[in-house]
Order: C-alpha cells, then structure tokens, then sequence
C-alpha cells in the first residue's frame, strides 16, 4: 500500500530492475518492521517510506533510496547485516552500517526521538553519583551520537544525506512527542542539523528543518508571524502577481528571457533578519521578493542593469555571490530595489543551473549524471568538508568535537591573507593564533604577537575578509596554557585547540599533573569554592584517580570551564545555586526583561519622557537602529503619534535572578584601570552594586560588590579581569 505512494517520487530515470530493487527493499523493510508502530500510531514502515520520499526528491541513486528503506532494520529488527549484505549488495550494506553507527548508542537520541523512551530510565548507574553527573553523562552520550553524524560527513555524505531526511521526517511528526522532548529535538535540530543541511547546500532542507526547530523553540514568535503572513497572503499574492507581469515586461523590452516567480517565504528566515536588521515584520525587505532564471551567467548581469535602470536599487542591498560564492558554493545575485509603489522588492537572478546548485547542494551531483553530464563541483565539496574537518581524528572529547563543529565548520568564513598573499581560510571569530595554526602548526606553537595589516594587534583580536596577518614568533617554545581558556577568546578555532593540546600531552606527565592540579586549586580559590569533592569530580568525568584528573586538565583534555559548569548544576540540584556561600538573592528588573511578542531578542531601551516600571501598562515603539523603544500606553508622545504601524505589542517578562558577590581586586595603580574595569563589568552586563578603593606603595585594593547570575559568569569575569594590564589577582572573598 505504501510503496504506490514512494513510487510516484521515483525518478524518471531509474530503470525497472533499479525500481525492483527498491520495492524488495521496501517488503524487506516492511516484513522486519510488522507489529512496531510510532507514538503517532502509524505503522513503523510509513517513516521509512517517508525518509525515502524526501531522498527521492533529491534524486539521489536508486542504492541509496534502499538503504533509507533499511536504515532502522539493523538496530530495531531482528536482522544483521549480513541479511543485509546478502539480498542488497556490499555498498548498500555499508550505508546501512554508516546510518546505524550515527545513534548505535545506548539508546539516546535514536529511540528517545522516535519512540519517547524517557531518557532517565536508559541510564543505569550501579554508583551513588548524582543526579547531576547523570545528567552529565546521558549528555555525553547524546553528544557523541552527534560526534558520529558529523564524523560521517567526510566518510561518505550519501549517508549523512539518509540521516538528514531522517531527522526531516522526525521534525515533521515531533508534535507526538512530550513537550520537553519537543523542544530538546528542535534546539539539537537548530544547533547540528540545519546548519549541516546548509554546509552541504541543500536549501530544501535547510529551510524546512529551520522552521521546523524554530516552532517548538519560539512558539509564540513562529506563530506571530505565521499569523501576519496568513493574514496577507491574498493580498500579497496578488502584489507579487502584478509585480511578475511588470518585470515580464521589462525584461522582454531588453531582450532577457527570464522565468520570474515569487519566493516562498520562509518563517525562519523572516524573524532572523528583524533581529539582524532590527527592523519590524512590516519592514524585512523580503517580505516582497521574487527570483529570476535566466540562461546564462552574462543574462544574470543584464537583467540586473535592467532592473537597476527602471528601479532605483537600495544602498547596502546588493550581494554579488556569482563573482564571489558563498562558502558552501552558492550562487546568485541579491539585489533590493524601491518598486513602483515606493516599497522595498528584494530580487534573486540566477541560471537554472545555480538554481539547482541552490536547492540540492552536494546532492545536484546526481542531477547532473542524470542529465548525461557530470558535476565538477562534487568531489570539491567533498574535499573541501573534509579540509574543514580535518582536525575530527585529534579530538576525543565528544562535546568539544561538537563545538568545534559549530564553531570551524557551520560559522561564515573569513579569507586573510598572509604577507606574500596566500589565503587563509578561516572560521568567523578566527583569532591571529588560529591564522597561525592554519599556516603551519609550529607557526602556531611559538606565535608571540601579531601585526595585522601593519598594526600590532592584541592576539583576542578577531580578524575580518581581507586583512593582511604577520605572526611574530619566538626562535622556540610552546603554547600557553591560558590559550585554551575560553573566558580569554585567544583560540576560537577548534583545530588550534587541538593542536595545543596535542602539545601539552607530549610534555612530561609530571608537569602536566602538576600544571593541572595548579589550575584546579587557582580556580576553586579565585571562586570562593573551598568544599569540593574531588572524588566526585573524579567519579563524575569517569577518570581512575585524581592523578589523572590533574593530568586530564593539566594537558587540556578536561577544560576548567567543563568543571565549573558541572559544579555550578551540582549546587542548583542541592538547591544552592549560590555554590557554596549563601545569601540573600535578588530578583533584578531591567530593559531585557521587556518582551517584545514576534520579536524576541531585539534591543529594547526605557523611554525618558514617562519612564514606564515593570507593572504599568506599555507598548513598544520601532526606532531605526535604536530597536524598540518601551513607553507606557498613556504616555501623551504615544498618545500624539500618527504612524501607528510602528507601533508592537510588548509585556513585562521575568526578572533575572541575580546573587551579591564581593569580588577583590588586586593591581598596581594606572591611568585607565577602573576605566577598564567598568569596561568588563559593561560588556558581561554585570551590576555594580558597592565599590571600595584603597591604595598603599602604588597598589590599588578594589573591593566590588557584583551582581552575578552564576558561577559561570563570575568565572568569566574574574579571568578576563585578571588578564588586564597590571591586575595581579581577582577573586572572591566572604562579604565582610
């Protein structure tokens, strides 16, 4: 019954005995799936179907829609791969294989997702440890499940592309899930999935697997423009239908064929600009956007001058991605123009060809075999993933290999160059350490200072396109230690960071074990935190003793950070969330407690003129570049105020909790230093509550009183702090 339905997605192309092999596979599948259902009731076999009808789409190979029929039966079946490996073929066979080993863990993500087994109940502990370190421990497997999908994509991306129309299926039907599930799935979706489906080009998925994530994460945003967008989709359907016979005609008149459609709009894509462009869902530019087709890359061009001739474009609103593709090998031109009626239109002009590029990615490799050529880009795709990655071997920490991911591989790429003119490719918030690394690993071991475009800059310095980078080296040496602490921003890449802790583990045991335990026992005073158990942080990251527990930080396997966020959840399941001192909390209310409803996360600021407290009655005012300017609903400005569309719905969020923390301060007196001071407390967003200064032989002791929102943050700040100039200490004592 369902295969009727898969086989109307089959292509053209596939040959009978292609197609006969795909419904074997489907009765396989079928056969092993008898009598399992999903949460929605339906029968187990409709999701393999369902993942094989997206990959149908894509038109991949005929194996590879019998490896998404078979993808669960070696995991939730009776059958091996061997079965497998007999009826289908060795290659089928090791797709089936690659999917099953992305989640062949103890039954984290894979049935979690699917089948809502409750996450606390696969993990049996035979140890007293905490609830907490359970925590910690299902989260390493999770993570190491996503470890092992992304590991995959320079292995073989046929079986990354079988697990994203997977997890595409999972978030279509995640509304069957628990509520907390719901949102767990959707945020992991947001954080891996999409921005894996947008590395490897695929727009299709991309943007559905973002809206997707995006509606259980922000359901009150998803559906505030859901609605705005339903309520003027007829008017705005027939706009872009006038506006489609208006740029016909023009093209014609120059001579440009061109197909012209309206784009979908995408909710997602919608709410990311209002907060990147701080505009309201009335002025996001692509509101009103339609796309052209043309033949070639010079009509592409041509049917820019017309447009740009008959309309007059916006400033800044130009993109040319053909002369200059994105990172994942976009291509297209953007522009946005004032159409006739005065209002913003945005415009895409690509060939088919880029079309196509666009909406399958690394997956247009086949559409091009189908169409009897062959696809150049295919294999520089490939290999260009696997330059991104090829760090992946020199990580074993599951979550930092995670980060480095998001971090090297699915952030913007920035393009330095070094004084002879060569390119570095770099991830966005590369540092000159990072551009070290990438030139040559010793290059990084002994980098000492930077010149970048002939100007010393510090080495937190992050670079930008087109700067030009000198490394000052020492004539030997090795990293520093601080390098790895992420509070300071000196490495924000995460193959430098391999590289350095690579360095370190081929440094003498002892120095390592005496290194670590240092860091340990500098952190734990610095914060005040003078009970730790360090048998239970020994239990808790599942080292054998404490000596290589030290040697675990001391050579960067095991970050300082990683420990203080563990002990900052130990002490809110104690109930303490203060960790270790307690005292009076304090419920903190401020302009981020404004909620704008549609918009969450943009600027909001207090209006002078009435002053509005948490309680009064209020609305929100859009101001060009300033966000969303809070007044109370009877103040006379708003009253008086005729461009009522500029006007949004706002309301008193939560308070932040915050804690009083008394921090020291110890460093030799100079001009700036409070000034600086100030500056990091700004930047954290962090209270000053009470300030004492004394000075003695021209040394300052600055005693502060903060208001902190936990352990982390107070870390934080007290390491960026003690990295200033002359700043010899910072750490918390007892208020007194």
């Amino acid at each position: 019954m369902y295969f009727q339905e898969l086989e109307s997605y089959l292509p053209e192309i596939y040959n009978a005995a292609e197609i006969e092999q795909i419904r074997t596979a489907y009765h396989f599948a079928e056969k092993a799936h008898k009598g399992q259902t999903r949460l929605s009731g339906e029968p187990y076999i409709t999701h393999c179907v369902a993942v094989a009808k997206i990959l149908a789409e894509l038109k991949v190979p005929p194996l590879v829609i019998s490896a998404a029929l078979l993808h669960d039966t070696v995991e939730d079946t009776d059958l091996t791969l061997d079965d497998i490996k007999k009826k289908f073929g060795q290659e089928v066979a090791l797709l089936v294989d690659g999917v099953t080993k992305l989640s062949n863990l103890p039954r984290v993500s894979k049935m979690d997702e699917k089948n809502g087994v409750n996450y606390d109940e696969t993990i049996t502990s035979t140890s007293n440890i905490s609830k907490t370190a359970q925590k910690s421990r299902h989260k390493d497997l999770k993570t190491e499940t996503l470890r092992k999908t992304l590991m995959a994509m320079g292995d073989d991306v046929r079986v990354v592309l079988i697990k994203l129309a997977d997890r595409l299926h999972n978030m279509r039907t995640l509304g069957y899930m628990p509520e907390t599930k719901q949102k767990r799935i959707a945020q992991e979706t947001m954080d891996i999935f999409a921005p894996l489906a947008n590395r490897l080009g695929i727009w299709q998925i991309k943007w559905e697997l973002e809206d997707l994530g995006f509606r259980y994460t922000k359901p009150d945003s998803y559906k505030e423009i859901a609605k705005k967008l339903s309520d003027r989709r007829s008017d705005r359907e027939q706009e872009i239908a006038r506006i489609i016979s208006d740029l016909d005609q023009v093209l014609q008149s120059g001579n440009i064929k061109a197909e012209v459609t309206g784009r979908p709009k995408h909710i997602y894509s919608i709410y990311s600009k209002m907060i990147r462009k701080d505009k309201s869902f009335e002025n996001v530019l692509d509101l009103r956007a339609v796309r052209l087709l043309v033949d070639d890359v010079p009509s592409c061009y041509a049917a820019l001058g017309i447009i740009h001739t008959h309309w007059r474009p916006i400033p800044n609103e130009f993109d040319d991605y053909i002369a200059a593709p994105k990172d994942n090998f976009y291509k297209s031109l953007h522009t946005a123009v004032l159409y006739s009626d005065g209002k913003p239109l945005e415009v895409q002009i690509r060939t088919s060809e880029m079309h196509q590029d666009a909406e399958y990615g690394i997956a247009a490799h086949w559409l091009y075999k189908e169409n009897g050529g062959q696809n150049d880009h295919y294999q520089q795709r490939v290999n260009w993933l696997r330059r991104l990655m090829d760090w992946r071997q020199d990580v074993e920490d599951a979550e930092d290999f995670v980060d480095g991911v998001k971090s090297d591989v699915f952030e913007d790429r920035v393009y330095a160059f070094t004084p002879r003119g060569d390119i570095i490719d770099l991830s966005k918030g590369s540092t000159p350490i990072d551009f070290a690394y990438m030139v040559h690993t010793e290059v990084g071991h002994r980098c000492r200072g930077a010149k970048v475009n002939g100007k010393l800059v510090a080495l937190d310095y992050q670079l930008k396109t087109g700067d030009q980078v000198e490394i000052l080296t020492a004539k030997r040496g090795g990293p520093s230690r601080d390098w790895l602490n992420t509070h300071l921003g000196l490495v924000n890449s995460q193959r430098s960071r391999a590289k350095i802790r690579q360095w370190f583990k081929k440094q003498d045991r002892d120095q390592n074990l005496t290194q670590g335990k240092n860091v340990i026992e500098r952190e734990f005073i610095k914060l005040g935190m003078t009970d730790v158990n360090i048998e239970d942080l020994i239990e808790a990251f599942d080292k054998k003793n404490v000596e290589d527990f030290y040697v675990a930080v001391g050579c960067g396997d095991l970050s300082i950070h990683k420990i203080v966020n563990y002990l900052q959840e130990l002490e809110e399941e104690k109930g303490n969330p203060q960790f270790s001192i307690k005292v009076a909390t304090q419920d903190r209310t401020d302009s981020e407690t404004v909620k704008v409803l549609g918009l969450k996360g943009i600027l909001t600021n207090h209006a002078k003129c009435c002053n509005p407290l948490p309680g009064d009655d209020i609305v929100g005012y859009i101001t060009r570049g300033r966000g969303a300017t809070i007044h109370r609903r009877d103040c006379p400005n708003i009253l008086r105020m005729k461009d009522k569309d500029r006007l949004v719905k706002v309301s008193w969020g939560e308070a932040k909790k915050t804690f009083p923390v008394m921090v020291q301060i110890t460093a030799y007196d100079r001009q700036g230093l409070m000034g600086d001071i100030s500056s990091v407390l700004r930047d954290e967003g962090i209270n000053l509550r009470d300030i004492k200064v004394d000075f003695s032989n021209n040394l300052a002791m600055i005693k502060l009183l903060l208001e902190v929102r936990d352990i982390n943050q107070l870390s934080r700040v007290l390491t960026i702090t003690e990295s200033l100039p002359n700043v010899m200490q910072a750490y918390r004592i007892k208020p007194g």
